[in-house]
């Protein structure tokens, strides 16, 4: 892709985020999702594979029909309460219809299967973005939405937080695995949205720094599955070592930076009266912990049959952009004790 066209494109991405933020029109935040639509299409196709194009076809034609959705709950808020704002709530009936429409949006269970297939056919790049930046503005509409007492909320976040846990266990894929991974973490996002509106945004905080490392180390490895995560050892030995925390601070193990939100959350459920609510998603995070395992194991401590002269890499390593995985990493492995401070910090 041309330069200037992608230029073009991550301005239209940063234009319809933005657009969706900070209006308070539920017309102006449905276009900014669209511009946002469009304008990762060429990104998704950038390749020109025939796997590239039906993952851009899948993922137009479902966000297509979420944005349908919303427009029509839209409408019908409006016709029946004679209102536009986002902050204000809306009828019940058009509420649960925003609620799945963004559901779709943000990949949450049962509405989840585009994006395991979509995020498979992509390259980790955009993948990144797709399972990060493109979530943002769904994810902050839905928390301006989210009403005080919703079924529907806790129904959508413990069938993610689950479904993901168990989809990601007989994954070979590193994409899939990612994506049922970030099922998994917006499943504890939604779960919690309701009662803590400043703990789900710390959450998407978190998750945003330990999947870009997650995302950033697989590319800088050049690993699409399981099976290539062993020949990282003795090119990479360094990145080796620090992979495996990466990846249990996404299951959540203390003293790493991804426990502290799911220690949180768990300990609000509780406190809200849900108690079978958090032991089924801690349950779900030990799914979350056995595949986070596997790719540990495999990167960490399991090395490909070859033979003596085919260990030596005699060739040079192309030069990668190391900051920001860098920068990544660190914030994923030693972030927790600032935790109390984001979380005040998202208080208002």
């Amino acid at each position: 892709m041309h330069p200037a066209l992608m230029v073009i494109m991550a301005l239209g991405l940063l234009l319809g985020t933005t657009l969706a933020l900070s209006t308070s029109h539920w017309l102006i935040a449905w276009m900014g999702l669209e511009i946002n639509t469009i304008a990762i299409l060429p990104l998704l196709a950038n390749k020109f594979h025939p796997r590239s194009i039906e993952a851009t076809v899948k993922y137009f034609l479902v966000q297509a029909a979420a944005a349908s959705v919303l427009l029509f709950a839209v409408i019908t808020n409006a016709w029946l309460t004679g209102e536009w704002s986002v902050e204000l709530t809306p009828h019940p009936i058009a509420s649960n219809l925003m609620i799945l429409a963004f559901a779709v949006k943000l990949g949450l269970a049962p509405l989840h299967l585009w994006m395991p297939e979509v995020l498979q056919a992509l390259d980790l790049t955009t993948g990144l973005i797709l399972a990060t930046w493109q979530k943002l503005a769904p994810f902050a509409l839905l928390l301006y939405l989210a009403p005080s007492k919703s079924g529907l909320l806790i129904g959508l976040g413990l069938a993610s937080a689950l479904i993901g846990g168990c989809g990601g266990l007989n994954q070979t894929q590193l994409r899939k695995l990612l994506a049922y991974s970030s099922i998994a973490h917006f499943g504890w996002m939604v779960l919690i949205m309701q009662f803590s509106p400043a703990l789900s945004m710390m959450t998407f905080f978190l998750y945003l720094l330990m999947t870009a490392a997650a995302f950033l180390t697989f590319k800088m490895a050049r690993a699409t599955t399981i099976n290539q995560l062993a020949l990282s050892s003795s090119k990479y030995p360094i990145l080796t070592a620090l992979t495996p925390l990466t990846l249990l601070s996404l299951a959540g193990l203390p003293p790493l930076t991804g426990f502290a939100p799911k220690w949180l959350i768990v300990q609000e459920l509780v406190k809200q009266g849900l108690p079978v609510v958090a032991t089924l998603a801690i349950m779900s995070a030990l799914f979350s912990l056995y595949f986070y395992l596997r790719l540990a194991y495999a990167m960490a401590m399991t090395l490909p049959p070859n033979t003596m002269a085919g260990i030596p890499h005699w060739r040079l390593l192309p030069p990668n952009a190391s900051l920001p995985l860098a920068a990544f990493t660190a914030a994923t492995l030693f972030l927790l004790p600032l935790t109390p401070g984001l979380l005040a910090l998202m208080t208002p």
